[in-house]
């Protein structure tokens, strides 16, 4: 079984942690580390095992063997919002929650996120983009150390993803607790994180330090030098630039 502790109480630090399905070994001694306040984005082909790290590391599969040291206070932000739809979205943010004031702790987070109109609504009567923020909103209620989000923009369209992905990077710059961000999006990963890393044959194959200024600017060359690092990482084939028109005279 794993072994959970709080060595890193405000990061992350991993050891050998390997991960068995069936006959299938998913992950196989898996290292990782994750600075207090450090943002990194996880990549790699479906079925590496992204998700299963990340699942460990928020203590929702303790089925693995190895060492995790993490913070106690955690949240995760999933692709699918998972909201109640019978209950009101500021009930939805302090769900699970004890304590006094929750109505002034669930606005607090909804208004962070743009929402506090939408604080007695209901979950149905909201977009996809809303729906999202709350479920963000749900997390920073809970002030974590270690904000955990597996694919939290994919079932988004493009302009509302685009938005989604500024918000996390002003909360992280507001909040800085430390983020794992699971994603097949590399342009997202260089976009938002500190580093990028690539799991692959169940470890971390490489890494991808982001030394860039932020905000980040997807004409940078810098930019597209490491997007096309991380592609080739992936064993992706960058797109052609276009052909440059011929002179004529």
């Amino acid at each position: 079984m794993t072994a959970v502790t709080t060595e890193a109480p405000a990061g992350v630090r991993v050891r050998g942690l390997t991960r068995v399905f069936g006959d299938r070994t998913v992950l196989d001694g898996v290292d990782l580390d994750i600075a207090p306040g450090e943002f990194v984005a996880l990549l790699g082909a479906s079925g590496t095992g992204k998700s299963t790290l990340l699942r460990a590391l928020a203590g929702l599969d303790g089925e693995g063997h190895g060492d995790i040291g993490v913070p106690d206070r955690r949240a995760v932000v999933y692709q699918e919002h998972r909201l109640l739809p019978w209950s009101r979205v500021w009930k939805n943010v302090v769900l699970g929650l004890r304590g006094g004031d929750l109505r002034r702790r669930a606005d607090a987070a909804l208004a962070e996120v743009g929402l506090a109109a939408r604080a007695d609504a209901w979950p149905l009567t909201l977009s996809g983009g809303e729906s999202q923020r709350v479920a963000l909103a749900r997390a920073l209620v809970r002030t974590p150390e270690l904000l955990l989000l597996d694919e939290p923009f994919g079932a988004l369209d493009a302009l509302t993803r685009l938005k989604a992905q500024a918000l996390v990077a002003d909360l992280w710059a507001e909040h800085r607790p430390a983020v794992l961000l699971v994603t097949h999006d590399v342009e997202e990963a260089l976009l938002l994180a500190d580093r990028a890393l690539l799991l692959s044959g169940g470890r971390i194959a490489r890494e991808y330090p982001v030394a860039l200024p932020r905000p980040r600017s997807l004409e940078d060359p810098r930019f597209t030098a490491l997007r096309r690092d991380l592609l080739d990482g992936l064993g992706v084939a960058p797109p052609p630039a276009p052909a440059e028109p011929e002179e004529t005279t």
